[in-house]
């Protein structure tokens, strides 16, 4: 068992209700009996995550700030799961010094330029990592995305002009679910689905791996996540 994260780091983790989400990255939540504004860092849809009455974990932002708390997890029938997009760069890096591409790298960095984007990580100077993680189950299948993106079409198509130019390139999905298998959400978004594809065919990776949330509220490195067949 592996220990990407301590969420524990962020601050006093509080539990919380779902009440509402007036737009995208505010939620209202009940903390302690009261109605408060919670910061949501993921501008996904997550229909079948903020219902009424979820329960959430949450940390108290300082003062001054627009919301009084920030999500950090949701409870599912599948556990606590990450709910906080600002941690999956940390979570990602972490997952890749431990192996998830197949090997330990020496060198790490992160938010590297490259033609019109930056991408995610670079490793050891010629490998391109670009990562995203999927919180969507569809019954035994995680899918990304969550909401159409054209900007995660335009990162599939930097690396393959990465691989055009010498470089290895990887696709990475951290899975937050318990599912089988990794899918593309080809009805919700035909054009990153169809660059994903086009992305595979032509020399990108694909690497996958799942995390949980345990008892301490750590951030748990689990399984590898295959590609749906």
């Amino acid at each position: 068992m592996s220990v990407l994260f301590d969420l524990k780091k962020l601050g006093k983790i509080e539990k919380a209700t779902f009440i509402e989400r007036p737009n995208r990255f505010v939620g209202i939540c009940k903390v302690n009996g009261k109605a408060h504004r919670c910061h949501i860092a993921d501008s996904g849809r997550l229909k079948e995550i903020l219902t009424e009455g979820r329960k959430l974990l949450v940390v108290k932002n300082r003062k001054g700030m627009k919301t009084d708390y920030r999500v950090i997890g949701a409870l599912m029938e599948d556990g606590w799961i990450l709910l906080n997009t600002s941690l999956h760069s940390k979570i990602g890096e972490q997952a890749i010094k431990k192996g998830v591409l197949g090997f330990i790298p020496e060198k790490v960095k992160k938010e590297v330029k490259f033609g019109n984007s930056r991408i995610d990580y670079l490793i050891n100077d010629r490998v391109f990592v670009e990562l995203k993680g999927s919180n969507l189950l569809d019954k035994d299948r995680c899918l990304f995305p969550d909401a159409p993106t054209e900007r995660g079409r335009k990162h599939l198509e930097e690396l393959v002009k990465a691989v055009k130019e010498g470089y290895d390139a990887y696709i990475l999905i951290m899975v937050l679910r318990n599912c089988r298998c990794f899918d593309t959400n080809k009805g919700l978004d035909p054009a990153f689905a169809q660059a994903f594809k086009e992305a595979l065919e032509k020399g990108v990776k694909f690497a996958g791996f799942r995390v949980k949330i345990d008892e301490d509220f750590h951030v748990i490195l689990e399984e590898k996540t295959e590609l749906c067949r």
